[in-house]
């Protein structure tokens, strides 16, 4: 756990990977170990994340924490006070860019800032304000799940569509779990267009 000494600024905390890789369980855990010290927790969600309880983040394990769900991260500052010492913020690839200068805000206000979120999407190309989250971080996370398919290490995830390889220039966004997504070693990961950078 990283802190910031009384009267400076905060820290930035990135967990990342593919689906499937315990960025949830990582960041719940993190939070519960937060409240054990007695530090004050808030934690936020995009509310288009649906696939569990609205209210809770919960991990592919079944581990819950409490949660409040946003459609526009500058709702966040209307829960904040100053003595919230620890914010967290899951799936945090959804939200729009404003985001960042939420961020960038609680991180100059003294916060202990937790994200968790898929750092490449379903195209295997950087995802939604991550880079930039990754680069700016204190500490960096990243961690990988099992590949499906081989059962070596995977952080691709692969985008399904009716059992097939989704294309390039399908929707970016498809809310679902198992039943849509898989995790893939580069090896293993499929689709018709692969990233040019």
């Amino acid at each position: 756990m990283i802190r910031s000494a009384k009267n400076s600024k905060g820290v930035l905390e990135v967990i990342c990977g593919s689906m499937f890789s315990g960025k949830s369980e990582e960041l719940i855990r993190r939070l519960k170990r937060a409240e054990f010290a007695k530090l004050s927790v808030l934690t936020f969600k995009p509310n288009l994340d649906t696939r569990h309880t609205i209210n809770a983040l919960t991990s592919h394990s079944g581990d819950e924490f409490k949660t409040i769900p946003l459609a526009d991260p500058l709702m966040i500052f209307s829960y904040i006070t100053p003595e919230t010492d620890v914010v967290g913020i899951d799936e945090v690839q959804f939200f729009p860019p404003a985001i960042l200068n939420v961020v960038c805000t609680l991180i100059e206000q003294g916060k202990r800032i937790i994200l968790a979120g898929l750092d490449l999407d379903f195209r295997g190309m950087p995802f939604g304000c991550m880079p930039i989250f990754m680069a700016i971080a204190d500490q960096v996370t990243k961690l990988k799940a099992i590949c499906i398919s081989c059962g070596q290490e995977g952080h691709f995830t692969q985008r399904l569509v009716n059992g097939f390889p989704a294309k390039h220039d399908d929707p970016l966004i498809m809310i679902g779990a198992q039943e849509h997504y898989q995790a893939r070693c580069r090896g293993c990961y499929s689709i018709n267009q692969k990233p040019l950078f």
